[in-house]
């Protein structure tokens, strides 16, 4: 046996036996306050189940749930303080094999992520969620998601969100996702530009109609994700809008429109994604599709005349999940394609995945899953685990 085999198979020894081992976890917070099972929102977590949706949309709290007892009022109408502050935590270990030429071929990323986590409310209809990263692939990556989330303003179905967050979150959730393999469209930049569809500051508007099963989201961003230092980076703003139709009880479809700019120095990089996605649940299958074209158009910022050079890259995402006894599965699998296709070729990119995850517990998950790059004809191993606690 070479190194490398050595290397690998202490890798997933190690890991196995670190699975197998374990105790079942504490409960994370929000099961805690309210004494129920991850399960309830959750199919497998982190992905949520519809009712696990409708908690996140009332600000990670359930209404009819709430006691006053719970909080600290201290006589005083305007204060509604949690009596005891929600943390949870989230820990992920992998051992990774990948065959890239001139890369590593094998690797310990245990943790690959450790993150505080709080959500909850903040006064009556108001709630609030953030995480800290106190190690992110070996670095200490801080705050990404962070906002207040205001329920129901003045009594319509409008609801407001303020922060840093994924501009990506009203298509396909990159946090909540069951594979390793990322949502590669969403994080895909296009020459110096800092635009893509992941974390950024800015507003987030949703308003549902529940008579016609309609989901109106409208974004305002900085349009640079998180940067090194300050906020935003230049005087632009960018802007999207997304259109959700439940067709009937399985099917629902949308369209997505964001627009911006990018100060580069000299050049003034016009951005424009568009494109439509669907998500097919019918039972024990769940199926969700995205298509997205990014438009960069570039041109010198002290010649409006000169030409424009145009770069088009067009995004395709494509998952499957199967949960063999729906939400009460103990095990599930997961298909993805992902798909990058640019005039600007240092970005493109095809993988197909397949992942398998089995449920220790509740809140500890086995991850096992194969990516062949199609791109490059490459292949990567990952085992590992998810837990929250």
């Amino acid at each position: 046996m070479n190194r490398k085999s050595t290397l690998f198979s202490l890798c997933i020894g190690a890991i196995l036996v670190m699975l197998f081992s374990s105790e079942a976890l504490a409960i994370p917070a929000l099961a805690r306050r309210y004494k129920i099972s991850c399960n309830t929102c959750h199919a497998p977590f982190p992905k949520l189940k519809p009712y696990g949706e409708e908690v996140a949309g009332n600000g990670f709290i359930i209404p009819e749930e709430e006691k006053e007892r719970d909080y600290v009022t201290a006589g005083d109408d305007l204060l509604w303080l949690n009596r005891d502050f929600p943390i949870s935590a989230r820990f992920d270990a992998y051992g990774v094999y990948d065959d890239t030429e001139g890369g590593n071929s094998t690797d310990l990323q245990t943790p690959w992520g450790v993150k505080l986590l709080s959500g909850g409310a903040l006064y009556k209809n108001i709630g609030y969620y953030f995480y800290f990263y106190m190690s992110e692939r070996g670095e200490v990556a801080g705050i990404e998601d962070a906002y207040i989330h205001f329920d129901n303003v003045l009594n319509t179905p409008l609801d407001v969100m303020l922060g840093q967050f994924q501009t990506s979150d009203p298509l396909m959730k990159r946090e909540l996702r069951l594979t390793f393999e990322d949502y590669q469209i969403y994080k895909t930049r296009i020459g110096l530009s800092s635009t893509n569809l992941a974390y950024d500051r800015g507003v987030m508007l949703v308003y549902g109609i529940e008579q016609t099963g309609t989901d109106i989201v409208g974004l305002l961003v900085n349009g640079n994700g998180i940067p090194d230092g300050g906020f935003d980076q230049d005087k632009y703003k960018n802007y999207g809008f997304r259109l959700s139709q439940a067709v009937n009880e399985i099917l629902t479809v949308g369209g997505f429109y964001y627009r911006g700019k990018d100060d580069l120095g000299p050049q003034i990089d016009e951005i424009t994604y568009y494109g439509p996605d669907f998500n097919l649940a019918f039972g024990k299958l769940e199926v969700t599709g995205q298509y997205l074209l990014r438009k960069d158009d570039i041109k010198w910022s002290h010649t409006p005349q000169s030409s424009v050079r145009t770069i088009e890259t067009t995004g395709i995402v494509l998952e499957a999940i199967f949960a063999p006894q729906f939400d009460r599965s103990r095990w599930y699998l997961t298909a993805l394609y992902n798909q990058v296709d640019s005039d600007y070729s240092w970005v493109n990119y095809e993988t197909a995945t397949l992942s398998y995850t089995y449920l220790m517990a509740r809140n500890l998950r086995f991850i096992g899953e194969f990516t062949r790059d199609l791109e490059h004809e490459n292949n990567r191993l990952v085992v590992g685990f998810t837990s929250g606690f």
